[in-house]
């Protein structure tokens, strides 16, 4: 078998770029929490496939309803044969979904694509073009959702011109000088210099930013949205891609709010690694497409669809609500530790509810100056030791922990060993 050097050094597939200065690891082998690399290093795995991996790599369960669908068919297209196991999860989904009134749900392959259909269902409601976004969000690569995503490096450069009809607020953290009034008061100059209100379709949002770094919306800028939503006839959009699916120690992270989503979507961990996506929303909302607007030659995979089932029985059956409270409180209480250490990299606002958690590495002790020099440094010293980490926020400077929620204490525990060993000066 190949080195993950002999592989990197070959051409024959478009490797993105920062692959090779980040993540020079070439899988083999995977179980739970644990990875293996062509070279038969073993890693443990706090990216998680990059919040995919909610109930780890191959859970004997998901293997199980995979390969049972295996034994029956792999694909017709849900538009020319649908299948039952679509229906059925559809169901599930409505049942749990956080919205107001009877729900519908439609699936895709990606979280792009889910975006993307997203909004095609809120200009179908509503006949207005506009899309509110915030600065710091991240909604996918295809050319809308790349319109839609608040960061131009690396996700917008050399890629305009984008889609139109698309504008950006400031998101309010304590690191921006943002406060949620200013956010709120930048949606109406929007509505006063670039949009009116009666041509927005959709403000969308994370409940709490991924790539910009793990920032949690306040209460009070969702009750702000929600009431321009009412007041304008505006469909408020929470993208879940990564955050569903018991990872921040709820089902939905728009349920530690009491706010309601007119539409939802979907991804990443639904599936368990296979991919999957959806749209979930108020039933009048996702019936307002014309028939056949709406679907996709891989929409809905029956595979992914007979994971996705068993990924919400494992959720229910293990726990893992109430497990991802569990590891978060143990890793907060690790980088608390951490942080209080004077032989360390300075670390600063340890964040996020559940096992989404963050934190943020800083020039000086007690500030905020964000040192992304410093990340790039704890990753490739984390990797050297065993463990695979991941970056994010808009400066590149803070450290997510993405596990398995079915990840054992012991092996969490030998992960936060390598993270304190990594960040030891």
């Amino acid at each position: 078998m190949s080195t993950n050097s002999e592989l990197m050094a070959r051409r024959g597939a478009a490797i993105p770029r920062g692959v090779s200065n980040t993540h020079p690891i070439f899988a083999a082998h995977a179980e739970n929490s644990t990875l293996w690399d062509v070279e038969g290093k073993k890693y443990i795995d706090f990216a998680g496939g990059i919040a995919v991996l909610n109930t780890g790599h191959r859970h004997p369960k998901v293997m199980a309803a995979v390969a049972e669908q295996l034994s029956h068919f792999s694909h017709t297209c849900f538009q020319v044969a649908p299948y039952e196991n679509y229906i059925t999860l559809a169901e599930r989904l409505n049942a749990m979904a956080p919205t107001e009134g009877p729900a519908k749900t439609i699936f895709f392959t990606t979280g792009a694509e889910a975006l993307e259909n997203a909004i095609k269902l809120a200009r179908a409601a509503t006949g207005r073009p506009g899309v509110i976004t915030f600065a710091g969000g991240y909604h996918g690569r295809t050319l809308l959702t790349m319109a839609m995503t608040g960061k131009v490096l690396p996700y917008k450069k050399k890629f305009a011109p984008l889609p139109s009809e698309v504008y950006h607020v400031p998101f309010p953290h304590h690191t921006f000088g943002v406060t949620v009034q200013e956010s709120l008061r930048y949606i109406d100059m929007l509505f006063r210099a670039d949009i009116e209100p009666t041509r927005t379709a959709a403000i969308v949002l994370e409940p709490i930013q991924g790539e910009g770094g793990f920032l949690q919306a306040p209460e009070a800028l969702l009750l702000g949205l929600r009431k321009i939503c009412d007041e304008h006839g505006i469909l408020l959009v929470i993208d879940e891609v990564q955050t569903g699916f018991a990872r921040t120690g709820k089902m939905f992270a728009i349920e530690h709010s009491v706010v309601k989503p007119d539409i939802m979507t979907i991804a990443k961990s639904l599936a368990g690694g296979f991919p999957l996506s959806g749209v979930i929303g108020r039933a009048d909302i996702m019936d307002a497409a014309e028939p056949g607007g709406l679907g996709g030659t891989y929409a809905g995979s029956p595979i992914a669809i007979a994971a996705a089932l068993a990924v919400l029985d494992v959720i229910e059956e293990e726990k893992l609500v109430e497990r991802a409270n569990h590891l978060g409180a143990r890793m907060k209480s690790r980088l608390e530790a951490i942080a209080r250490r004077n032989d360390t990299a300075p670390i600063a606002d340890i964040r996020g509810p559940g096992a989404m958690v963050a934190f943020d590495l800083v020039k000086t002790r007690g500030t905020f100056e964000p040192d992304p020099d410093a990340a790039k440094r704890v990753l490739a010293k984390a990797r050297e030791h065993g463990l695979i980490l991941l970056s994010c926020g808009v400066y590149g400077n803070a450290i997510r922990l993405l596990m398995p929620l079915t990840i054992p204490d012991e092996q969490l525990d030998e992960g936060l060993d390598i993270l304190e060993t990594a960040l030891t000066l």
